[in-house]
């Protein structure tokens, strides 16, 4: 019997978890985009990023998930540290959404709603429809898992020992909260403890003050999953775990000091014992947020604090570009060429960490192209918008010329980012599988390396400085590019038949230098484009 209890309650929260990860997946992908804008967008206060965390959050399902999301936003740059801690502030609001759903006893729409999703996910093509189709079926997965669970937990009533320790968790509250943070740390989901705890609560094996200690105990254990994600990230990344943990393990010490008047007040609220967990929950949360608000900035302050330390500031956006001067068409010129310049730097400065990454196996590197690149892709889109409204201003023939030419400038610079991310997945991919290249291929690669990197930081020289003569070398440079790596891969060949190379080593150098080369071209795009020729 107590087998069976233990696989109906394994089984019932796996599929529950299973559910939840289907019904987050599918809302995601119906609004994924959209909502990383709308976070990235509207946390401009502390008031705005806390409504923002809460719709977001309630709409996705999962506080981590959001929670996640703002600690690669703030580690990207996109994002404040007082914007991340009120967003996270509203992302515990949020979760409690889901709490309130599963206090319900709808298990009887369980298997309706898995026949409804199967038809959607299934059977039609539209991909709109299978994304509601993903989110349904994970809908009903998640129920049909929690009555598998409370089937499984009504076994319980028959074993004293087990009812013991549950009550336990009433009358030594740190009990049910240890208990609490431990699952939902392991489980590394929150509403799944609320789960449990409702199906501990329905079947009339828990009561309310053990249930609340131990979903007081989730709300701490529900930080294990940003902190794991905070992990080689940057100073104010860390920060917003922290300050997520810090948070919600303040707001729990203050609520156990005050357990006992607080299930006396939420009992008043409904006379179901689902229903006064899911109203705990929720309660705590949105009281926790309220008692923080006014103080957000002093929090801020004590965080930076605890994670002392300086963090490097990456603009994101453009710095030049000044609407203002479009009325000046020199002038915004003038401007755009800066914003491509320091565009193409940063590009550079991706090549010089991917090769790095390489030659030092030093994967930390990764993370900082990978910003970079959403730095540069935003510059290009950015630079596009201002030259375009700059069109529809009175140009001379010159600057028409001009405009057109960073047009096409801005697109290949773009690219060769592109494509030192490409060469740095490539070398991520060698480090982490440990695949040898041998010392001869080292040395063309760092051969290769040095001929694109010259030709490319000649042709953003060029570019600065319109120098034609500087750009007609780089033409030159191109068709020393191409015949390299021809013989490249020609030696690699004669390798292969010496039996001196390992296939997926070779397979990897050989990308590689297709990326050298392709570098090399979208720099000779950008030569010609001082040179008129385009």
């Amino acid at each position: 019997m107590v087998v069976k209890i233990i696989i109906g309650v394994i089984g019932g929260l796996g599929l529950f978890l299973l559910g939840m990860h289907m019904m987050s997946e599918g809302l995601h992908k119906l609004a994924g985009s959209k909502m990383r804008r709308f976070l990235e967008l509207l946390t401009f206060n502390p008031f705005v990023a806390i409504l923002t965390g809460i719709v977001i959050t309630a709409v996705i399902s999962s506080s981590s998930a959001t929670t996640v999301m703002v600690v690669g936003f703030v580690n990207a740059g996109l994002m404040t540290l007082t914007q991340a801690v009120g967003t996270i502030l509203g992302a515990n609001i949020g979760t409690t959404v889901t709490g309130q759903i599963i206090s319900f006893d709808i298990a009887e729409f369980a298997l309706p709603a898995i026949a409804l999703g199967v038809i959607l996910y299934v059977f039609v093509n539209k991909r709109q429809y299978q994304n509601i189709g993903e989110s349904i079926l994970g809908f009903g997965i998640l129920f049909l898992g929690i009555s598998i669970m409370g089937e499984a937990l009504d076994g319980v009533k028959d074993y004293p020992q087990i009812i013991s320790l549950l009550g336990q968790f009433g009358r030594r509250p740190l009990l049910g909260l240890l208990a609490g943070l431990l699952f939902t740390g392991l489980v590394q989901s929150s509403a799944a403890t609320t789960s449990v705890v409702i199906a501990l609560v329905r079947n009339g094996v828990l009561g309310l003050p053990g249930a609340m200690a131990i979903i007081l105990g989730s709300n701490i254990g529900t930080c294990v999953t940003a902190m794991l994600a905070s992990i080689g990230t940057g100073l104010n990344a860390r920060r917003a775990a922290v300050a997520h943990l810090m948070f919600n393990a303040i707001g729990v010490v203050i609520f156990m000091a005050i357990l006992k008047p607080f299930t006396n007040f939420i009992q008043l609220l409904n006379p179901a014992l689902p229903r006064q967990v899911a109203w705990g929950h929720t309660i705590f949360n949105v009281t926790n947020t309220l008692l923080f608000l006014p103080f957000i900035n002093q929090f801020v302050a004590l965080i930076t604090k605890i994670v002392p330390g300086t963090e490097e500031v990456f603009k994101t956006g453009p710095i030049y570009l000044e609407k203002n001067l479009l009325v000046s068409p020199a002038l915004a010129l003038s401007a755009a060429e800066r914003e491509i310049s320091r565009m193409a730097d940063l590009t550079v400065e991706m090549l010089d960490d991917a090769m790095t990454m390489m030659f030092k196996n030093d994967l930390t590197l990764k993370k900082i192209i990978e910003r970079n690149e959403e730095i540069v892709d935003e510059l290009e889109q950015q630079i596009t918008i201002y030259l375009a409204d700059l069109a529809q201003e009175g140009l001379s023939e010159e600057q028409s010329r001009l405009l057109a030419g960073y047009l096409h400038a801005i697109n290949d610079i773009e690219r060769i980012g592109d494509h030192s991310d490409n060469i740095s997945d490539l070398v991520n991919e060698k480090i982490e599988d440990k695949y040898p290249f041998s010392e001869s291929a080292t040395e063309e690669l760092k051969d290769m390396f040095a001929k694109v990197r010259n030709m490319t930081t000649k042709s953003i020289a060029a570019f600065r400085a319109r120098n034609k003569t500087l750009a007609r070398e780089i033409l030159a440079d191109d068709n020393e590019i191409d015949r390299l790596e021809k013989k490249l891969r020609q030696r690699h060949v004669a390798r292969i038949n010496e039996g001196r190379c390992f296939p997926p080593s070779g397979v990897l150098f050989l990308d590689i230098i297709a990326n050298f080369e392709r570098i090399g071209d979208h720099a000779t795009n950008i030569a010609q484009t001082v040179l008129g020729d385009y």
